[in-house]
C-alpha cells in the first residue's frame, strides 16, 4: 500500500481545479500572500500545497512540476530537497509527534528564520497545517509576522474545519476545498490502485468520508488482517470497541465517532424506535467528549450496550 503523506505524494488527484486556479493567480501575480486552504482533514489539502509549491521552485529547474498531468517529477531538485528537509525556500510548521499542539518555539524559530537573508530570489514557502492546533501564544506570534511579512515569503495554512482564531482567519485569504461523494470515491480508488471494492465493502463507506479517511481505513484493515470487505458497519464498531483499537490511534478514536453516527443514519427508524430516541444523547455524548476530553471507554461501552447489543 502507497505512503499517504502529503509530502511523498508526486501525483495530485481529484483537485485540479483548485491547483489550476492556484498557478492562474501565481501566473497573474494577484495571488494573496497569505492564503488559507480549508475543509474537511483527508481531501487532499497538504498535497495540494506541495503541489503547487513544487511547480513555483522548480519551474527553471530540470524536471519541472508537469502541469499537463498535474504531476511533481521525483527527478526534481526542488522536490528532493524538500523531502530531506533541505530546501531554504521551504518550512513546514506542524504538530510535532510528541506535542498536543504547535507551541511558541516553533513559532519562534520561524521568525528567525525568516529573519535570514535568502540564498536565492526564488519565493520562499511556509506551509503551517494543523492549523487548529496552534496555541494561543503561538496564534498571537504568528499574527505579528501575518501582518507585516518579509517581502517574497508565501504563507499557506491549512485548517480541517475545526475552531479557528477569528483573528489569524481575517489576515488570510481563504480558499475552501470540497470534493463531492463521487470525487472522494474515485480519489479514494487512485490511492489504493483501484481496489476500493476489493478492500472495503459498500456497507463501510458514507458520504462524508474523504479520500484518506478511506485510505487509512483500508490500511487499518490490512495491518489488523481484518477483511473489510466482508465486515459490516456494526460489526467493525464491535471491533473497534471490544479490541480497544481506538486506544491505540488517534484516527481509530475519532473514526469510532464517525461511525457511530453513520451507524445511526442506516437504521430504519421503523424498526427501532428505542434506538432512534437515542440518538440526540449520544451525538451530544460524542459532541461533549470531544469538546472536553473525556473518556472514551464509557461512551464507547455503553454505546455498544444500549445499542449494538440492546
Amino acid at each position: 500500500m502507497n505512503n499517504l503523506e502529503p509530502i511523498n505524494q508526486t501525483k495530485l488527484f481529484g483537485l485540479y481545479d483548485y491547483i489550476k486556479r492556484l498557478i492562474r493567480l501565481y501566473e497573474r501575480d494577484i495571488l494573496p500572500n497569505k492564503i488559507l486552504l480549508s475543509g474537511q482533514k483527508g481531501l487532499g489539502k497538504s498535497t495540494l500545497s506541495y503541489h503547487f509549491i513544487n511547480y513555483v521552485l522548480s519551474k527553471n529547474e530540470d524536471y519541472a512540476y508537469d502541469t499537463n498531468n498535474l504531476q511533481i517529477n521525483s527527478k526534481n531538485h526542488s522536490f528532493k530537497t524538500i523531502l530531506n528537509k533541505s530546501n531554504p525556500n521551504f518550512i513546514l510548521i506542524d504538530v510535532k509527534k510528541e506535542k498536543e499542539s504547535i507551541d511558541i518555539n516553533q513559532i519562534r524559530d520561524l521568525i528567525s528564520n525568516l529573519n535570514k537573508s535568502s540564498f536565492n530570489k526564488k519565493k520562499r514557502f511556509v506551509l503551517i497545517d494543523n492549523i487548529e492546533f496552534l496555541s494561543l501564544n503561538s496564534v498571537n506570534a504568528l499574527l505579528k509576522i501575518l501582518e507585516e511579512p518579509t517581502l517574497n515569503i508565501q504563507f499557506i495554512l491549512i485548517g480541517n474545519n475545526k475552531m479557528i482564531s477569528p483573528t489569524l482567519l481575517s489576515r488570510c485569504i481563504e480558499f475552501k476545498i470540497s470534493l463531492t461523494n463521487s470525487e472522494n470515491l474515485e480519489v479514494a480508488n487512485n490511492l489504493l490502485d483501484g481496489k476500493l471494492r476489493e478492500m472495503i465493502s459498500a456497507n463501510l463507506i458514507n458520504y462524508y468520508m474523504t479520500p484518506g479517511f478511506i485510505f487509512n481505513l483500508a490500511k487499518f484493515g490490512k495491518i489488523n488482517e481484518y477483511d473489510l470487505s466482508k465486515i459490516n458497519l456494526k460489526e467493525l464498531i464491535k471491533i473497534l470497541i471490544k479490541n480497544n483499537h481506538y486506544k491505540k490511534d488517534n484516527f481509530i478514536q475519532y473514526m469510532v465517532y464517525d461511525f457511530i453516527e453513520f451507524y445511526f443514519n442506516q437504521i430504519n427508524s421503523s424498526l427501532s424506535s428505542k434506538i432512534h430516541n437515542k440518538y440526540s444523547y449520544f451525538l451530544k455524548k460524542i459532541s461533549d467528549t470531544k469538546r472536553f476530553n473525556l473518556d472514551e471507554e464509557s461512551l464507547f461501552m455503553e454505546f455498544e450496550h444500549e445499542i449494538l447489543n440492546g
